[in-house]
Formats: structure tokens, sequence, C-alpha cells
């Protein structure tokens, strides 16, 4: 007899999903015999940790578009999920998790765990989840696996979790066909694709028409609505300068003559120096967070804005525009496109030009650098020349992030680079590359990580080598957690504590690591060897970890360069931090 569990696979077998990322438990057996049921069609990817299985859902989404679909059990499998669902929630990545529940009747002994396992699922997921629904009857399962699918993809998408009790997945179910529709709006985001007013529009191109030196913020929003073309075509209009986030990186091919590189303290030194030159800044699908408005400092004062985005809890959050459109980023960029005629900025671009050769000449020095230990602009340049064209990039948090965003150009537009900015934690790379392998199963997957976010999971190296995933997993390995050290250093006269990874005897050996783990694994140590190891790494033929020994005190965040230079210590940032004044963009005068 069927049950709860064949009519969720089915219905994601009609919504279109292809993969569900989890770990199994006893209270969700019926959703793996359905899934067991419906293969290969549907494939279930066993993971080593419930954050795991969002982090590869989170990943499957950025790059499909379509729900990236996990499960874990009640309890301990819920908590953990929490990491990568609130990274999806901050980053607007449609997510459904199927969430195991204790039987309905067992509710007045859930409290405490005198139920084993049993907590308040429901209110703890609600705070990382754009929503949390549960199921209340068996009958009411199907419309509730419609809604998670309607609300993670529509207007601005994110995670949904779905609880689904323990005798509503194993009750009898009665094969109907009206349990089974699927609505085929809700299967990728964006759903639906509003378009700003006519009114704002004009505006908004009024205001570009009076410009002399536009300049584009493209953020996360511009590939999750898939307008790389229509950006590229408003910048080539405007000759205007654009600039990422790290979320948007890829909304423009970097190599080409708009591009001024991720704008971030961790980012590159043309995209701020540009900004600050433009008179009309467009943010675009970017929410105007803390590190790509540099603390927000930006935009400054004098400088008129206009900001697009889907949300429109986002406009006006940190600044007033001077122009505010609400709607999808490709839908409105193409109505400013048709009102917009092609106005040659010919000293804009010249001076953008100039900006951006001096920065690369500053970027040459430590990528051509055979210092021991190796920088990782060393690694970041060797591995940049690599890079195929069909080739996907895992940042894992932190000082990679900053590496890969500085030293590894996107070569073409489109989402080819994945950064776990949402919540910025630890441990995101080597799980979303499962995810990523499974979006793109004929692309290599290259993950960059610390030794310390290497270390959160790499359990899953493991699941790497089941599955025989296309994955290279490149290990910058300085022996201990650099951000903090350098923090410290910095702010707490010289402090050192808790951030050394590996003692006297030494540290792990990654390489050897991997290879127990069923892997391949490169050690390298000598700035010489870089290449030929990487070589190595691109054309073997299971996952492999390239361990580097990288200097320490090595950092991508360009005002603690400067500071260490010139060794003394500084106010502690709690001392000195202060929200700026909320203010309103002018017009162009």
């Amino acid at each position: 007899m069927a049950h709860g569990g064949d009519l969720v696979a089915e219905l994601l077998m009609r919504y279109g999903v292809t993969h569900v990322f989890g770990q199994p438990g006893g209270q969700t057996a019926a959703l793996y015999d359905g899934i067991a049921k419906r293969g290969p069609g549907l494939r279930h990817i066993l993971v080593r940790d419930e954050r795991s299985a969002a982090y590869a859902a989170d990943a499957f989404a950025r790059l499909t578009g379509r729900p990236g679909i996990c499960d874990v059990t009640v309890g301990p499998g819920t908590t953990k999920l929490s990491d990568g669902l609130l990274e999806s929630h901050n980053a607007s990545v449609p997510v459904i998790a199927l969430v195991g529940e204790l039987p309905r009747d067992w509710a007045p002994y859930r409290e405490m765990g005198v139920a084993s396992q049993g907590f308040d699922q429901v209110r703890f997921l609600s705070s990382v989840t754009k929503s949390t629904l549960q199921v209340p009857t068996a009958a009411a399962l199907p419309q509730m696996l419609r809604s998670a699918f309607r609300i993670a993809t529509s207007a601005r998408p994110g995670p949904v979790a779905l609880v689904v009790p323990h005798d509503v997945l194993d009750a009898e179910w009665q094969a109907a066909d009206a349990d089974l529709e699927a609505d085929d709006r809700y299967t990728q985001a964006p759903a639906y694709r509003p378009v700003a007013s006519a009114d704002t529009v004009a505006a908004a191109a009024d205001l570009l028409r009076q410009a002399r030196r536009p300049l584009i913020v493209a953020g996360g929003g511009v590939l999750a609505s898939r307008a790389t073309t229509e950006l590229k075509n408003l910048a080539e209009r405007l000759d205007a300068v654009v600039v990422t986030s790290f979320s948007g990186k890829g909304s423009v091919d970097e190599t080409g003559p708009s591009s001024a590189g991720v704008l971030n303290p961790l980012g590159t030194t043309d995209s701020l120096e540009l900004f600050r030159r433009a008179d009309v800044v467009l943010w675009c699908g970017c929410k105007v967070g803390q590190n790509t408005s540099h603390n927000w400092s930006l935009p400054l004062a004098d400088q008129a804005t206009i900001h697009l985005d889907v949300d429109p809890a986002e406009l006006g959050r940190t600044f007033r525009p001077t122009v505010a459109l609400n709607g999808d980023a490709r839908a409105t960029l193409e109505a400013l496109l048709v009102i917009l005629k092609d106005g040659a900025r010919p000293e804009w671009r010249r001076e953008a030009a100039k900006a951006k050769k001096l920065a690369a000449a500053d970027r040459a020095e430590p990528e051509s650098s055979d210092a021991v230990p190796i920088l990782p602009a060393r690694v970041m340049h060797e591995l940049a020349a690599r890079i195929g064209p069909d080739d996907v990039v895992v940042s894992d948090a932190s000082f990679s992030a900053g590496w890969i965003a500085s030293h590894v150009p996107a070569r073409t537009a489109g989402r080819d680079f994945l950064f776990a900015r949402g919540q910025g934690g630890l441990g995101y790379a080597v799980p979303a590359a499962i995810g990523a392998a499974a979006a793109r199963p004929e692309s290599r997957v290259i993950t960059v990580s610390g030794d310390g976010g290497f270390s959160y999971a790499i359990g899953e190296l493991a699941t790497h080598a089941l599955h025989g995933l296309r994955t290279v997993n490149i290990v910058l390995n300085n022996g201990t957690l650099a951000w903090l050290a350098i923090w410290q250093r910095l702010f707490f006269e010289g402090l050192r504590q808790s951030v050394d990874l590996e003692g006297e005897a030494g540290g792990p050996n990654f390489a050897q690591v991997a290879t127990g783990l069923g892997c391949e694994g490169i050690r390298v140590e000598q700035p010489g060897d870089l290449g030929d190891s990487l070589d190595a790494a691109f054309a073997a033929t299971r996952p492999v970890v390239v361990d580097v020994r990288t200097d320490p005190m090595a950092t991508p965040v360009h005002s603690y360069r400067r500071r260490l230079a010139e060794g003394k210590s500084y106010p502690r940032p709690g001392t000195v931090y202060g929200l700026p004044p909320w203010r309103r963009s002018p017009g162009l005068s």
C-alpha cells in the first residue's frame, strides 16, 4: 500500500526535483522508501552531517534556480540543519527542507525531550527560514508541499521548512490525481518577474542619461534573475563601470572593459576607487550589506543613486535612493533598455581603464611571488590559469573569499562562483560542492578553503569519493585561524590566544587525510611545485585535495595589510564602531 512518503516523492518528481540531500531517520523512512521506488529519476544523496545537506541543497539551488531539497530527522537533525538554512535565508536562495517530526499524538511529551528527540521545531526553524510549515493532517500534505514550492520561489526567494509528523508520513495514501498536481509556475525562481512602475523606470533612465561617471553594483539578485545579458547591454550602452558583491561575482565578464571586480574590503582596490569617483550609482539586486558598502560608508553623500530590488523592504533600508525601482532585475533592466539610448562616455572609460591597470599591477607582485611559505595570491593566480569555462568555483568563508575575489577573474558571465555570504559561516565549500556537482554533473567543481574552514566538514570528502565527484579541493593551510590571529595582533596588542591549529609537532596533513577518505592527496610546500601539482589535480579521475602550505600573515583585507606594515596596535573595533546616519541620496546638480 502506498504511503505519505510515496506522495511526497512523487510530487517532488512532478516539480522537477532530481536530487534530495540528507540523512535518514526512523521518522522519515517512508520518504526514503518513496524515493527508492522512483530512482534513478529521483536520487537521494547521503551526507555525513545534516549541515552538509542544507549546504548542498543551497549550492544546487544557486546553480539551477530550482529549489534545492534536503531532509533530516527530528531533533538533532533539525538543529544541525539551521546553519545552512540561515545561509540560504540571508542569501535569498530557494531551498525546501523536509523535516521529520514526532507523531502528532505525542505532542504532550515533546517538551524537554520526554518523547525522544522532541522539541519545538517550528519555533526553532522559523528564525532561520522564509517560512516554516507544519503538516496538520495527511489530507493536507500535498497542498502543504505545493505551498512550500510557491513560497520558496516567489517574490524574494528563500528557504522553507516543511515539518511532517511521523504518522502523517507513514499513513496509507490512496493515490489520487488531485494530490499529484504540481503548479508549474513555482518550479524555479523567480516564479514571476514584476517590472518596476513606468514612472520610476523613466526617472531612473533620466538620471542615467545625465550621469557623467555611471557605476553599477551588481548583487546576487542579478544572477538569481539570470539578468547577465541585460546588465552587459546596459553597461555598454552607458559606458558604465560594473562592480559586484561577492554573491554577484560572475554578473559580468571580469576580463572585459566594464568590470572593476568585487566591491568589498576583501575585494579589488579599483572597485572602491572607481565607486568613489562615480556620480550616479545603480545598485542592482544588491541589499547594500555591511561588506559591499564598506561598513555603510557607501554610497557617498553627494552621489545620486538608483536602487533596484525585488524586495521593497530593501529600498531605503540603509539610505534613501534618489530613485527606487521595485521589480525583478531582468525585467526592469529590460524596461530601462527600451528607453535608454547609447551614450558614450570616453573620459570615464579611460579613467576606469587607468585605475584598473594600476590595480592589476599591484596584484601582479604577490601573484608572481616565490616566497615561502607560499602566498595565497600565487596559488590563486596558478589556479585561475587552469580554470575552464564550465568549471564551478566554491569558496569557503573568511579569507578564502577575498583571495578568489581579487585573484580569480570570472572570464564569462554566469553563476560559476559560489560564496557563503548569507551567513558567512566556515565549512560551506566542501559540502556545497556535493550540490554543485549534482547540479552541473559535467563540470569540474573547485573548492577553496582555509585549513580552519576545511576542517569543519572534512568528513564529506568520503561523500565526494563515494559518488566519484569531479572535485578539486584546495586548502590554504597556514596552521592558524588567520583572520582572528591578525585581529588579535592589531587590536589587542599582539595577543595570540586560541588561533593556532598546529603545535610544535606540526598539524594535520590534509593530503594524507584525503587518501584515507578515498580521495587523492597532494601536498605543496614550494611555489615552484604549484603548477605541476594543480595540473595533476585537474587531470585526476577521482576527487583531489591539494594541501598548500601558505603564509599565516597573508591577508586579502587591504586595511589589515596596511596596518600590519605599520606595526602598531589600534583601538578595539567595538569601542569605535558607530552606525552611520541614514541619509537621502541627492539628485544630480
